[in-house]
């Protein structure tokens, strides 16, 4: 278990208020990274050349990412990019693992002018869910991202907060919120990893591979005596590019009936 708060041992014969105000600095404490992302730790000064900031290194590490991948991204590598040495970029960033967190950070910038339009909480946290899908699609790197833990950047929250605000008038229970909240975050971020990976595996493939989708794999394994209702699937569907988006949306709009119905039974307590 990741300890988040780290406590100051008391010195004995020492000042009293001094010590509580020592363990109260050090229950203050975050994280490596999350630390530099709050505002909680000195950023580095300036490097060797004018230009390299915290900034400038984590465009540059998410357009490599952009460009190839999450895999692509070393410390040496965007030194490299942006024409230092590796050492200078470790005046800044701590190590690649902070680099990571500040780029996860970087990829929901935006999240605090988006408009939730729409006329009633459905479409609001519809809209939020899509945003969130785009998001995923501009930056494909981020389902490689390790996800031992919620992201707690700033941007990240922000986004957060503005899926609990769409939820604003369902009158459901905070924790429940938090909940729906999570859920359509997972499903948004497993669904879009696996769009993803068949993307990255399409492309590694050789030029003369055969292409197979689900449905024609179904058309060449199944037949209709042992698997009547596979087959029937395989040679009633022929997806189109479209199609993954489709099911997207198709798996969201189930997800908001779900929801839609916990906020009926929270307005009614004799459906509960």
């Amino acid at each position: 278990m990741i300890e988040w708060m780290s406590r100051a041992k008391k010195k004995g014969g020492g000042d009293a208020a001094g010590g509580k105000r020592a363990e109260a600095d050090a229950a203050a404490t975050l994280p490596p990274g999350l630390d530099l992302l709050w505002g909680r730790r000195e950023r580095g000064r300036r490097g060797p050349k004018p230009g390299l900031s915290i900034e400038a290194i984590v465009d540059a590490a998410i357009e490599l990412a952009d460009a190839e991948g999450l895999g692509a991204v070393s410390m040496a590598r965007v030194a490299g990019e942006l024409g230092f040495t590796t050492m200078s970029l470790y005046r800044y960033v701590a190590n690649k693992d902070e680099l990571l967190q500040l780029m996860w950070n970087a990829s929901a910038a935006g999240a605090e002018t988006f408009d939730l339009d729409g006329e009633g909480w459905r479409e609001r946290l519809r809209g939020w869910a899509l945003l969130q899908r785009q998001m995923l699609d501009r930056h494909p790197w981020i389902t490689e991202m390790p996800m031992a833990t919620p992201p707690l950047a700033p941007n990240s929250l922000t986004f957060v907060e503005r899926g609990l605000e769409a939820l604003d008038d369902t009158g459901l229970a905070d924790a429940d919120k938090l909940r729906v909240i999570g859920l359509i975050s997972s499903y948004t971020l497993s669904e879009s990893r696996m769009a993803h990976e068949a993307a990255r595996a399409g492309a590694a493939a050789p030029p003369d591979a055969p292409r197979w989708t689900f449905e024609s794999l179904l058309r060449e394994l199944v037949d209709a005596e042992g698997y009547p209702r596979l087959h029937r699937i395989a040679l009633d569907r022929d997806p189109s590019p479209d199609d993954e988006r489709a099911e997207f949306v198709f798996g969201l709009e189930r997800i908001l009936d779900g929801v839609e119905a916990l906020v009926g039974r929270a307005g009614d307590p004799s459906l509960a």
